[in-house]
Order: structure tokens, then C-alpha cells, then sequence
């Protein structure tokens, strides 16, 4: 499930690239580990997830966000957060075990899509199992994307 503005929902980062870059074969909402002064930092809306990827550690049977960056959140002090530090997410553990398992096939990613408030308030993040795409296939992307633009204008013209 892909959060939109009108769901009730505020959208706080996208990954525009990942949709360009990967193939999407299954999505997932899941939670995140954050420290206060990160949940202040994120309530302002600076947060990228641009250059994130997610994985696991070695001796941690968990799923990591990397290099997602929040900004540090100035009033807090002494009690900052490290702004690209990884950060837990919380999943059931038969997803985990299934996106872990998945990730060791290879050409399979687990990717961020959004980062969003859901109707209770609380920080959600939207994942995506993914296959990476080749050349051709972005080209195809490019052409498909295009054609739609240019689809679009013919019948507003038409409609005139």
C-alpha cells in the first residue's frame, strides 16, 4: 500500500528513483525504531530517503533502513541523533524472515518508497521488494512514460 496526501495521510519523503530503477513485486507498511529528537526532526519534514537501501546485519536477525537521513533536530541539544545512523523496522517476524530470504536471490532488493504519517499519527515507512532493471527495460519505462504524456495532450486537445 503506497500512502497518498488525501488518504489522510501526510507524506513526508519519496523515493521517486526506485520506481524507475527497480521493478515493484510486492509493498509492505512497516514501522520504525526512532528516538524522540528524530520524531521532532521528522515532524518538520526535512527527511530524505533518496540514497536509502534496506538490509540486515550480520549478527541481527532485523531489517535496517541505511543512509536515510534526518536532519538533526536543533532544540534538542546534547540528546541529538546521529542524522544517517540505521534505524530498525518493525515487522511480524514471518515478513521479516520472507524479505530476508527474498533479498538472497539474486537481483532481489528490498527498497524504500514513502515515508509518511498514517491517521493515528504515527511514522510508517512503505517498502517494496524489488528486481532491478536493466537498460532496455528503462527505456521501455522512458517510451511508456512519454507516450503517455503525449496520449494525455491529443485528448485534451480532442476534448477542446
Amino acid at each position: 500500500m503506497i500512502a497518498k496526501q488525501s488518504d489522510n495521510f501526510k507524506i513526508i519523503a519519496k523515493n521517486r528513483r526506485s520506481k524507475f530503477d527497480y521493478e515493484i513485486l510486492e509493498t509492505l507498511e512497516v514501522g520504525i525504531m526512532l528516538t524522540g529528537s528524530e520524531v521532532k526532526s521528522v515532524r518538520s519534514g526535512k527527511v530524505s530517503i533518496n540514497e536509502a537501501f534496506i538490509g540486515g546485519m550480520r549478527l541481527s536477525n532485523d531489517l535496517f533502513l541505511f543512509n536515510a537521513e534526518i536532519p538533526l533536530y536543533k532544540q534538542a541539544s546534547y540528546n541529538n541523533h546521529e542524522p544517517r545512523r540505521p534505524r530498525v523496522l518493525l515487522l511480524h517476524k514471518a515478513q521479516k524472515t520472507k524479505f530476508l530470504n527474498a533479498i538472497q536471490v539474486k537481483g532481489f532488493t528490498i527498497v524504500p518508497l514513502t515515508m509518511y504519517f498514517n491517521h493515528k499519527g504515527l511514522l510508517k515507512l512503505s517498502i517494496a521488494l524489488a528486481k532491478g532493471k536493466n537498460v532496455v527495460d528503462k527505456r521501455e519505462t522512458i517510451k511508456r512514460r512519454d507516450w503517455n504524456i503525449e496520449k494525455a495532450r491529443i485528448i485534451k486537445q480532442y476534448n477542446r
